[in-house]
């Protein structure tokens, strides 16, 4: 057996070209969604994944403003940053690129940011909401491998899924929107024992650990559809994911390739939510 390739890339462009329609209805209405990033710092991670963002919501017609602070900005001049940003209509989305530098609070950044404008779904309303199964904004990342599971035709309902990863951004959300559609969920974290035998057991297999090629074909059930969360740079300057992709490809049913798998669905689920963000202002 040989895994399906799951395109993130195709899928992220079908999923963007279906906004087109809904931004012109918005523009013939007197609003363009804005999304506004705000990058702390020179990481240049984060450069990258802001530059990727930016050029996503001019290439789509939604105006995003680059809001680039200092390293050494104090954590109350980025909160009263974030604040101007909530009171600005012309901003529909605000995202702050994460992570930040160690002398500043992430979560009280994320808190700071209006609930009705946090387009990452990190906000405690919103991950509030998305516990109790009605999601205002569903985290980019678990979304998009969402929709990549509906692309595919996977059958979630009933399905076994294992969850690698306990993480706010990724791990939790994700296990929260497959229980939502009815699998069996667990999740797995770094104290796990034994973790292949839960990976083993899953249906849908979904790893985002930030380790290098840890998921080998002896920890996947034949003809498990595996997704792989991880973005690591090699010593050689290649990419790869948390997933050996040549050994599991001949074990799994479906696969998603690092890179151009999850990552460009992120992006355009992030394009998502900030229209429906100014669909929810226009409607407000």
């Amino acid at each position: 057996m040989t895994a399906r390739m799951i395109d993130g890339v195709a899928l992220s462009t079908q999923t963007k070209e279906a906004l087109a329609p809904r931004i012109q209805t918005l523009k013939e209405q007197g609003i363009t969604p804005g999304l506004a990033v705000v990058l702390v710092g020179e990481d240049p991670a984060s450069s990258v994944y802001v530059r990727h963002k930016v050029a996503a919501c001019e290439k789509l017609g939604i105006r995003s403003w680059l809001d680039r602070q200092p390293a050494d900005i104090t954590e109350k001049d980025l909160l009263d940053r974030v604040k101007v940003l909530n009171a600005d209509p012309a901003v529909h989305g605000i995202l702050v690129q994460l992570p930040l530098p160690n002398h500043i609070d992430a979560h009280r950044v994320i808190e700071t940011i209006s609930a009705t404008k946090d387009v990452d779904g990190f906000h405690i309303s919103n991950a509030g909401l998305l516990m109790t199964g009605k999601p205002l904004f569903r985290p980019c990342t678990p979304y998009g491998i969402m929709k990549m599971l509906e692309s595919e035709g996977v059958n979630i309902r009933g399905a076994v899924a294992c969850v690698v990863g306990a993480s706010n951004i990724v791990g939790k959300p994700m296990a929260m929107l497959l229980l939502a559609q009815g699998a069996t969920v667990t999740i797995c974290n770094s104290k796990t024992k034994d973790l292949a035998a839960h990976t083993r057991m899953a249906d849908i297999l979904v790893v985002a650990t930030g380790r290098p090629a840890m998921i080998t074909a002896n920890m996947v059930k034949p003809g498990a559809v595996v997704i792989d969360v991880g973005i690591n740079r090699m010593p050689d300057g290649k990419l790869c994911g948390d997933v050996a992709f040549d050994d599991v490809k001949a074990v799994a049913s479906a696969i998603t390739p690092v890179p151009g798998g999850v990552g460009p669905m992120t992006i355009a689920m992030l394009m998502v939510n900030t229209v429906e963000a100014a669909e929810r202002f226009n409607h407000s």
